[in-house]
Protein backbone atom coordinates (compact mmCIF):
# COMPACT_ATOMS: atom_id res chain seq x y z
CA UNK A 1 0.00 0.00 0.00
CA UNK A 2 1.42 3.19 -0.57
CA UNK A 3 1.83 5.82 2.37
CA UNK A 4 -0.30 9.06 2.26
CA UNK A 5 1.45 12.33 2.74
CA UNK A 6 -0.62 13.69 6.18
CA UNK A 7 -0.85 16.53 4.36
CA UNK A 8 -3.81 15.30 2.65
CA UNK A 9 -5.45 13.85 5.96
CA UNK A 10 -5.14 17.32 7.60
CA UNK A 11 -9.04 18.59 8.50
CA UNK A 12 -8.64 21.26 5.47
CA UNK A 13 -8.19 18.64 2.83
CA UNK A 14 -10.23 16.14 4.10
CA UNK A 15 -13.24 19.54 4.13
CA UNK A 16 -12.53 19.71 0.47
CA UNK A 17 -12.52 16.15 -0.20
CA UNK A 18 -15.95 16.55 1.34
CA UNK A 19 -17.00 19.25 -0.76
CA UNK A 20 -15.78 17.72 -3.51
CA UNK A 21 -13.74 20.68 -4.21
CA UNK A 22 -11.02 18.99 -6.24
CA UNK A 23 -9.30 21.99 -7.85
CA UNK A 24 -8.47 24.00 -4.07
CA UNK A 25 -6.75 20.30 -3.38
CA UNK A 26 -4.31 20.62 -6.31
CA UNK A 27 -3.50 24.19 -5.57
CA UNK A 28 -3.11 23.12 -1.95
CA UNK A 29 -0.30 20.77 -3.15
CA UNK A 30 1.02 22.77 -5.61
CA UNK A 31 1.38 25.48 -3.11
CA UNK A 32 2.89 23.16 -0.44
CA UNK A 33 5.98 22.46 -3.04
CA UNK A 34 6.14 26.32 -3.75
CA UNK A 35 5.10 25.93 -7.28
CA UNK A 36 3.58 29.01 -9.38
CA UNK A 37 0.52 28.37 -11.84
CA UNK A 38 2.94 28.69 -14.15
CA UNK A 39 5.66 25.33 -13.01
CA UNK A 40 2.52 23.25 -12.94
CA UNK A 41 1.16 23.96 -16.30
CA UNK A 42 4.98 23.62 -17.64
CA UNK A 43 4.46 20.05 -16.22
CA UNK A 44 0.99 18.76 -17.27
CA UNK A 45 1.78 20.59 -20.45
CA UNK A 46 -0.83 23.82 -20.37
CA UNK A 47 -0.65 27.16 -19.67
CA UNK A 48 -0.71 29.35 -16.10
CA UNK A 49 -4.17 30.53 -17.03
CA UNK A 50 -5.78 27.24 -17.82
CA UNK A 51 -4.24 25.91 -14.13
CA UNK A 52 -6.02 28.94 -12.92
CA UNK A 53 -9.29 27.64 -14.20
CA UNK A 54 -8.31 23.83 -13.37
CA UNK A 55 -7.89 25.43 -9.97
CA UNK A 56 -11.48 27.37 -9.78
CA UNK A 57 -13.48 25.33 -11.39
CA UNK A 58 -12.57 21.75 -10.01
CA UNK A 59 -14.51 18.27 -11.57
CA UNK A 60 -16.08 20.55 -13.92
CA UNK A 61 -13.00 21.81 -15.54
CA UNK A 62 -11.24 18.78 -18.13
CA UNK A 63 -10.81 15.52 -16.11
CA UNK A 64 -7.77 14.26 -18.19
CA UNK A 65 -5.55 17.41 -16.27
CA UNK A 66 -7.32 17.16 -13.99
CA UNK A 67 -5.51 13.52 -13.12
CA UNK A 68 -2.57 14.78 -14.30
CA UNK A 69 -2.16 17.76 -11.62
CA UNK A 70 -3.03 15.50 -8.78
CA UNK A 71 -0.53 12.97 -9.68
CA UNK A 72 2.15 16.18 -10.19
CA UNK A 73 0.80 17.50 -7.19
CA UNK A 74 1.32 14.27 -5.05
CA UNK A 75 -2.75 13.76 -4.62
CA UNK A 76 -3.40 9.88 -3.70
CA UNK A 77 -5.37 8.23 -6.33
CA UNK A 78 -7.88 6.74 -3.77
CA UNK A 79 -8.33 10.24 -2.84
CA UNK A 80 -8.61 12.18 -6.29
CA UNK A 81 -11.25 9.42 -6.81
CA UNK A 82 -12.93 9.98 -3.39
CA UNK A 83 -12.97 13.79 -3.91
CA UNK A 84 -14.79 12.97 -7.61
CA UNK A 85 -17.23 11.14 -5.92
CA UNK A 86 -15.77 7.67 -7.17
CA UNK A 87 -15.47 5.88 -4.94
CA UNK A 88 -18.99 5.36 -4.20
CA UNK A 89 -21.71 5.47 -6.72
CA UNK A 90 -23.33 8.72 -6.18
CA UNK A 91 -25.65 10.52 -8.24
CA UNK A 92 -23.32 12.17 -11.00
CA UNK A 93 -24.98 14.29 -13.73
CA UNK A 94 -24.52 13.18 -17.26
CA UNK A 95 -25.89 14.37 -20.27
CA UNK A 96 -29.14 13.33 -21.57
CA UNK A 97 -29.93 10.56 -24.19
CA UNK A 98 -30.54 12.45 -27.32
CA UNK A 99 -31.61 15.94 -28.01
CA UNK A 100 -31.98 18.23 -24.97
CA UNK A 101 -36.02 18.72 -25.09
CA UNK A 102 -38.12 18.57 -21.39
CA UNK A 103 -39.10 16.11 -19.48
CA UNK A 104 -42.16 14.66 -21.73
CA UNK A 105 -41.65 11.72 -22.29
CA UNK A 106 -43.28 11.11 -25.00
CA UNK A 107 -41.65 13.59 -26.84
CA UNK A 108 -38.57 12.55 -25.60
CA UNK A 109 -39.22 9.38 -27.15
CA UNK A 110 -40.46 10.58 -30.26
CA UNK A 111 -37.12 13.04 -31.32
CA UNK A 112 -35.10 9.89 -30.58
CA UNK A 113 -36.91 8.44 -32.56
CA UNK A 114 -36.73 11.09 -35.28
CA UNK A 115 -32.85 10.65 -34.58
CA UNK A 116 -32.28 7.76 -36.03
CA UNK A 117 -30.73 6.12 -32.76
CA UNK A 118 -30.91 2.07 -33.15
CA UNK A 119 -30.31 0.94 -29.74
CA UNK A 120 -33.65 1.15 -27.85
CA UNK A 121 -34.41 4.17 -26.21
CA UNK A 122 -35.50 2.53 -23.06
CA UNK A 123 -31.66 0.40 -22.24
CA UNK A 124 -29.98 4.08 -23.29
CA UNK A 125 -32.22 5.84 -20.65
CA UNK A 126 -31.57 3.21 -18.25
CA UNK A 127 -27.95 3.28 -18.80
CA UNK A 128 -28.46 6.91 -18.44
CA UNK A 129 -29.90 6.49 -14.70
CA UNK A 130 -27.16 3.76 -13.66
CA UNK A 131 -24.62 6.81 -14.36
CA UNK A 132 -26.80 8.93 -12.41
CA UNK A 133 -27.24 7.14 -9.55
CA UNK A 134 -26.33 3.44 -9.08
CA UNK A 135 -28.87 0.73 -8.83
CA UNK A 136 -28.85 -1.74 -5.83
CA UNK A 137 -26.59 -4.79 -6.65
CA UNK A 138 -28.43 -7.29 -8.16
CA UNK A 139 -27.76 -10.39 -5.59
CA UNK A 140 -26.67 -12.77 -8.91
CA UNK A 141 -24.92 -16.07 -7.62
CA UNK A 142 -22.89 -16.15 -10.32
CA UNK A 143 -19.07 -15.14 -10.04
CA UNK A 144 -18.67 -11.26 -11.52
CA UNK A 145 -15.38 -12.54 -13.17
CA UNK A 146 -17.76 -15.21 -15.13
CA UNK A 147 -20.32 -12.44 -15.99
CA UNK A 148 -17.48 -10.01 -17.26
CA UNK A 149 -16.17 -12.99 -19.30
CA UNK A 150 -20.02 -13.27 -20.83
CA UNK A 151 -20.45 -9.36 -21.35
CA UNK A 152 -16.89 -9.18 -23.17
CA UNK A 153 -18.38 -12.26 -25.53
CA UNK A 154 -21.24 -10.67 -25.85
CA UNK A 155 -19.25 -7.03 -27.44
CA UNK A 156 -17.51 -9.69 -29.36
CA UNK A 157 -20.67 -10.94 -30.87
CA UNK A 158 -22.09 -7.34 -31.57
CA UNK A 159 -25.24 -8.27 -29.52
CA UNK A 160 -24.97 -4.57 -28.08
CA UNK A 161 -28.92 -4.10 -27.24
CA UNK A 162 -27.79 -7.12 -24.94
CA UNK A 163 -25.47 -5.48 -23.29
CA UNK A 164 -27.10 -2.20 -22.96
CA UNK A 165 -29.30 -4.11 -20.60
CA UNK A 166 -26.63 -6.03 -18.32
CA UNK A 167 -23.92 -3.37 -17.95
CA UNK A 168 -26.25 -1.27 -14.86
CA UNK A 169 -26.62 -4.75 -13.11
CA UNK A 170 -22.59 -5.30 -13.98
CA UNK A 171 -22.03 -2.34 -12.62
CA UNK A 172 -23.78 -2.23 -9.44
CA UNK A 173 -22.54 -5.83 -8.58
CA UNK A 174 -18.64 -4.15 -9.50
CA UNK A 175 -19.42 -1.44 -7.32
CA UNK A 176 -20.76 -3.34 -4.15
CA UNK A 177 -17.58 -5.50 -4.60
CA UNK A 178 -15.45 -2.61 -4.11
CA UNK A 179 -17.59 -1.71 -0.84
CA UNK A 180 -16.68 -5.25 0.11
CA UNK A 181 -13.01 -5.37 -0.27
CA UNK A 182 -10.84 -2.33 -1.89
CA UNK A 183 -8.86 -4.70 -2.93
CA UNK A 184 -6.30 -4.36 -6.11
CA UNK A 185 -8.49 -7.04 -7.76
CA UNK A 186 -11.91 -5.47 -6.94
CA UNK A 187 -10.94 -2.02 -8.18
CA UNK A 188 -9.40 -3.89 -11.93
CA UNK A 189 -13.44 -5.33 -12.01
CA UNK A 190 -15.04 -1.69 -11.54
CA UNK A 191 -12.63 -0.78 -14.13
CA UNK A 192 -12.96 -3.47 -16.28
CA UNK A 193 -16.95 -2.95 -16.24
CA UNK A 194 -16.72 0.48 -17.39
CA UNK A 195 -13.99 0.24 -19.89
CA UNK A 196 -16.78 -2.18 -21.35
CA UNK A 197 -19.68 0.47 -20.85
CA UNK A 198 -17.37 2.59 -22.45
CA UNK A 199 -16.51 0.31 -25.64
CA UNK A 200 -20.61 -0.41 -25.58
CA UNK A 201 -21.70 3.40 -25.93
CA UNK A 202 -18.53 4.61 -28.13
CA UNK A 203 -19.97 1.45 -30.08
CA UNK A 204 -23.56 3.26 -30.61
CA UNK A 205 -22.36 6.76 -30.75
CA UNK A 206 -23.07 7.97 -27.06
CA UNK A 207 -19.77 9.72 -26.46
CA UNK A 208 -20.71 11.85 -23.77
CA UNK A 209 -21.58 9.11 -21.53
CA UNK A 210 -18.49 6.80 -22.89
CA UNK A 211 -16.51 9.82 -22.22
CA UNK A 212 -17.79 8.97 -18.08
CA UNK A 213 -17.15 5.51 -18.36
CA UNK A 214 -13.91 6.08 -19.94
CA UNK A 215 -12.85 8.57 -17.04
CA UNK A 216 -14.35 6.38 -14.24
CA UNK A 217 -12.25 3.13 -15.93
CA UNK A 218 -9.42 5.28 -15.71
CA UNK A 219 -9.72 6.73 -12.29
CA UNK A 220 -10.13 2.42 -10.85
CA UNK A 221 -7.87 1.41 -12.91
CA UNK A 222 -5.23 3.43 -11.06
CA UNK A 223 -6.11 2.35 -7.98
CA UNK A 224 -6.07 -1.04 -8.69
CA UNK A 225 -2.46 -0.57 -9.79
CA UNK A 226 -2.75 -3.02 -13.11
CA UNK A 227 -0.53 -1.78 -16.20
CA UNK A 228 -3.30 -4.00 -18.37
CA UNK A 229 -5.99 -2.09 -16.52
CA UNK A 230 -4.52 1.31 -16.97
CA UNK A 231 -3.90 0.85 -20.88
CA UNK A 232 -7.47 -0.51 -21.07
CA UNK A 233 -8.94 2.30 -19.79
CA UNK A 234 -6.78 4.61 -21.35
CA UNK A 235 -7.22 2.99 -24.73
CA UNK A 236 -11.22 3.66 -24.59
CA UNK A 237 -10.61 7.03 -23.15
CA UNK A 238 -8.25 8.10 -26.10
CA UNK A 239 -10.85 6.33 -28.78
CA UNK A 240 -13.50 8.53 -27.61
CA UNK A 241 -11.45 12.09 -27.47
CA UNK A 242 -10.62 11.37 -30.85
CA UNK A 243 -14.55 11.37 -31.26
CA UNK A 244 -14.74 13.93 -29.32
CA UNK A 245 -12.84 15.87 -32.01
CA UNK A 246 -10.09 15.90 -29.53
CA UNK A 247 -7.10 14.01 -31.55
CA UNK A 248 -3.94 15.84 -29.96
CA UNK A 249 -5.19 15.18 -26.23
CA UNK A 250 -6.21 11.56 -27.49
CA UNK A 251 -2.12 10.72 -28.88
CA UNK A 252 -0.96 12.02 -25.58
CA UNK A 253 -2.83 9.89 -23.57
CA UNK A 254 -2.39 6.86 -25.34
CA UNK A 255 1.64 7.72 -26.03
CA UNK A 256 1.69 7.34 -21.52
CA UNK A 257 -0.75 4.60 -21.67
CA UNK A 258 1.48 3.10 -24.42
CA UNK A 259 4.74 3.66 -22.28
CA UNK A 260 3.55 2.18 -19.11
CA UNK A 261 3.18 -1.03 -21.05
CA UNK A 262 6.30 -1.42 -22.69
CA UNK A 263 7.96 -0.88 -18.54
CA UNK A 264 6.49 -4.01 -17.58
CA UNK A 265 9.17 -5.43 -19.86
CA UNK A 266 6.67 -6.89 -22.20
CA UNK A 267 7.67 -10.48 -20.86
CA UNK A 268 4.27 -12.29 -20.97
CA UNK A 269 1.80 -12.44 -24.07
CA UNK A 270 -0.64 -10.57 -22.60
CA UNK A 271 1.75 -7.46 -22.10
CA UNK A 272 3.06 -7.77 -25.88
CA UNK A 273 -0.75 -8.17 -26.86
CA UNK A 274 -1.49 -5.01 -24.80
CA UNK A 275 1.82 -2.97 -26.36
CA UNK A 276 0.79 -4.13 -30.27
CA UNK A 277 -2.79 -3.02 -29.53
CA UNK A 278 -1.78 0.07 -27.87
CA UNK A 279 0.15 1.07 -31.12
CA UNK A 280 -2.70 0.31 -34.04
CA UNK A 281 -4.60 2.21 -31.46
CA UNK A 282 -1.38 5.65 -31.42
CA UNK A 283 -1.18 4.59 -35.12
CA UNK A 284 -4.72 5.42 -35.74
CA UNK A 285 -5.39 8.77 -33.67
CA UNK A 286 -2.12 9.62 -35.74
CA UNK A 287 -3.83 9.70 -38.78
CA UNK A 288 -6.71 10.97 -37.43
CA UNK A 289 -4.78 14.06 -36.11
CA UNK A 290 -2.76 13.69 -39.79
CA UNK A 291 0.16 12.78 -38.93
CA UNK A 292 1.07 10.74 -41.39
CA UNK A 293 4.74 9.53 -40.71
CA UNK A 294 4.06 8.68 -36.97
CA UNK A 295 0.67 7.20 -38.35
CA UNK A 296 2.62 4.75 -40.77
CA UNK A 297 5.41 4.24 -38.52
CA UNK A 298 3.66 3.30 -35.66
CA UNK A 299 1.89 0.93 -37.69
CA UNK A 300 4.84 -0.76 -38.99
CA UNK A 301 6.18 -1.08 -35.54
CA UNK A 302 2.51 -2.80 -34.38
CA UNK A 303 2.87 -5.43 -37.26
CA UNK A 304 6.51 -6.16 -35.84
CA UNK A 305 5.44 -6.67 -32.06
CA UNK A 306 2.22 -8.91 -33.43
CA UNK A 307 4.48 -11.14 -35.51
CA UNK A 308 4.77 -13.38 -32.19
CA UNK A 309 1.41 -13.54 -31.34
CA UNK A 310 -0.66 -16.43 -31.71
CA UNK A 311 -3.53 -16.45 -34.76
CA UNK A 312 -6.06 -17.21 -32.19
CA UNK A 313 -5.84 -15.48 -28.51
CA UNK A 314 -5.91 -17.47 -25.31
CA UNK A 315 -9.81 -16.95 -23.92
CA UNK A 316 -10.32 -13.99 -21.74
CA UNK A 317 -6.88 -12.06 -23.04
CA UNK A 318 -7.93 -8.23 -22.16
CA UNK A 319 -6.33 -7.63 -25.69
CA UNK A 320 -6.71 -10.45 -28.60
CA UNK A 321 -4.78 -8.91 -30.93
CA UNK A 322 -3.27 -10.87 -34.08
CA UNK A 323 -1.33 -10.52 -36.66
CA UNK A 324 -4.36 -10.16 -38.94
CA UNK A 325 -5.74 -7.26 -37.03
CA UNK A 326 -3.10 -5.18 -36.84
CA UNK A 327 -3.45 -5.64 -40.83
CA UNK A 328 -6.95 -4.26 -40.19
CA UNK A 329 -6.07 -1.74 -38.31
CA UNK A 330 -3.75 -0.51 -41.36
CA UNK A 331 -6.64 -0.35 -43.29
CA UNK A 332 -8.02 2.35 -41.04
CA UNK A 333 -5.08 3.97 -40.61
CA UNK A 334 -4.57 4.67 -44.47
CA UNK A 335 -8.35 5.89 -44.63
CA UNK A 336 -7.83 7.97 -41.97
CA UNK A 337 -5.19 9.50 -44.04
CA UNK A 338 -7.19 9.58 -46.89
CA UNK A 339 -5.60 7.41 -49.09
CA UNK A 340 -8.03 4.58 -50.46
CA UNK A 341 -5.80 2.48 -52.39
CA UNK A 342 -2.88 1.81 -49.58
CA UNK A 343 -6.50 1.12 -47.52
CA UNK A 344 -7.53 -1.99 -49.98
CA UNK A 345 -3.76 -3.05 -50.25
CA UNK A 346 -3.56 -3.26 -46.77
CA UNK A 347 -6.66 -5.63 -46.52
CA UNK A 348 -6.08 -6.98 -49.89
CA UNK A 349 -5.18 -10.70 -48.09
CA UNK A 350 -7.48 -10.78 -45.01
CA UNK A 351 -10.01 -13.23 -44.89
CA UNK A 352 -13.11 -13.16 -42.76
CA UNK A 353 -11.85 -16.83 -41.14
CA UNK A 354 -8.54 -14.97 -39.44
CA UNK A 355 -11.01 -13.64 -37.06
CA UNK A 356 -12.67 -15.42 -34.01
CA UNK A 357 -15.37 -13.17 -33.30
CA UNK A 358 -18.70 -12.06 -35.34
CA UNK A 359 -17.54 -7.95 -33.92
CA UNK A 360 -13.95 -8.16 -35.92
CA UNK A 361 -15.55 -10.38 -38.99
CA UNK A 362 -17.97 -8.04 -39.53
CA UNK A 363 -15.79 -4.71 -39.02
CA UNK A 364 -13.32 -6.35 -41.93
CA UNK A 365 -16.07 -5.81 -44.33
CA UNK A 366 -17.13 -2.49 -42.72
CA UNK A 367 -13.35 -0.72 -42.93
CA UNK A 368 -12.91 -2.38 -46.43
CA UNK A 369 -16.42 -0.75 -47.60
CA UNK A 370 -15.28 2.71 -45.95
CA UNK A 371 -12.05 2.52 -48.18
CA UNK A 372 -14.40 1.75 -51.27
CA UNK A 373 -16.20 4.45 -50.67
CA UNK A 374 -13.52 6.32 -50.13
CA UNK A 375 -12.28 5.84 -53.58
CA UNK A 376 -15.87 6.32 -54.81
CA UNK A 377 -16.96 2.69 -55.43
CA UNK A 378 -20.60 2.01 -54.44
CA UNK A 379 -21.20 -1.35 -55.73
CA UNK A 380 -17.94 -2.59 -54.26
CA UNK A 381 -19.55 -0.78 -50.67
CA UNK A 382 -22.79 -1.87 -50.96
CA UNK A 383 -21.19 -5.51 -50.96
CA UNK A 384 -18.59 -5.23 -48.15
CA UNK A 385 -21.46 -3.99 -46.43
CA UNK A 386 -24.25 -6.66 -47.23
CA UNK A 387 -21.57 -9.04 -46.05
CA UNK A 388 -20.81 -7.19 -42.80
CA UNK A 389 -24.68 -7.22 -42.00
CA UNK A 390 -24.60 -11.03 -42.82
CA UNK A 391 -21.67 -11.61 -40.10
CA UNK A 392 -23.55 -9.38 -37.63
CA UNK A 393 -26.32 -7.00 -38.72
CA UNK A 394 -25.03 -4.76 -35.36
CA UNK A 395 -21.85 -3.23 -36.79
CA UNK A 396 -24.29 -1.67 -39.57
CA UNK A 397 -27.48 -1.04 -37.80
CA UNK A 398 -25.85 0.12 -34.89
CA UNK A 399 -23.15 2.46 -35.52
CA UNK A 400 -24.12 5.79 -37.00
CA UNK A 401 -20.93 6.39 -39.15
CA UNK A 402 -22.07 3.61 -41.13
CA UNK A 403 -25.41 3.83 -41.22
CA UNK A 404 -24.77 7.29 -42.87
CA UNK A 405 -22.76 5.81 -45.14
CA UNK A 406 -25.66 3.83 -46.60
CA UNK A 407 -27.79 6.68 -46.47
CA UNK A 408 -25.15 8.39 -49.06
CA UNK A 409 -24.96 5.25 -50.96
CA UNK A 410 -28.76 4.94 -51.55
CA UNK A 411 -28.94 9.13 -52.20
CA UNK A 412 -25.95 9.13 -54.90
CA UNK A 413 -26.45 5.95 -56.65
CA UNK A 414 -30.29 4.85 -55.40
CA UNK A 415 -29.71 1.90 -58.21
CA UNK A 416 -27.00 0.09 -56.68
CA UNK A 417 -27.10 -3.37 -56.46
CA UNK A 418 -28.29 -4.46 -53.19
CA UNK A 419 -29.22 -1.18 -51.73
CA UNK A 420 -32.36 -0.95 -50.76
CA UNK A 421 -31.64 -4.48 -48.69
CA UNK A 422 -28.81 -2.95 -47.07
CA UNK A 423 -30.98 0.43 -46.11
CA UNK A 424 -33.60 -2.07 -44.58
CA UNK A 425 -30.59 -3.89 -42.33
CA UNK A 426 -29.24 -0.48 -41.37
CA UNK A 427 -32.75 0.30 -40.32
CA UNK A 428 -33.23 3.42 -42.10
CA UNK A 429 -37.12 3.69 -42.23
CA UNK A 430 -37.34 6.74 -44.17
CA UNK A 431 -35.58 4.77 -47.24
Amino acid sequence: MRTIDPMWHSPKARALVARHELGALIRIGREERGWRQADLGLRIGCSASTVSRLEQRGHHADLRLLRRAASEVGLPTDVLAECLGLARPTATRVAPVGPRVEEDPMRRRTLLTAAGLAAPVQLLAGMDTALAAMPDPTGSSVPLDVRLTEARSAFDAAHNTHLLKVLPGLLADAHDGVRQARTDVAYRRLSSAYSLASQVLTKVGRYEQSRLTADRASVYAELSGSPLAIATAARELSIVLRHQNQPVAAQRLILDAVAQVEATGLTTGAQASAYAQMLCTTSYTAAVAGDRHQAVTLIREASRAARGLPADPPAGRLFSVTPASVDLYAVSVHWALGDAGAALEAGRGLRAAQFTTAERRSRMHTDLARAWWQWGKPEQTTTELLSAVRVSPGEVRDRPAIRQMVTEIHARHPRTTGIRELARAAGLRSI
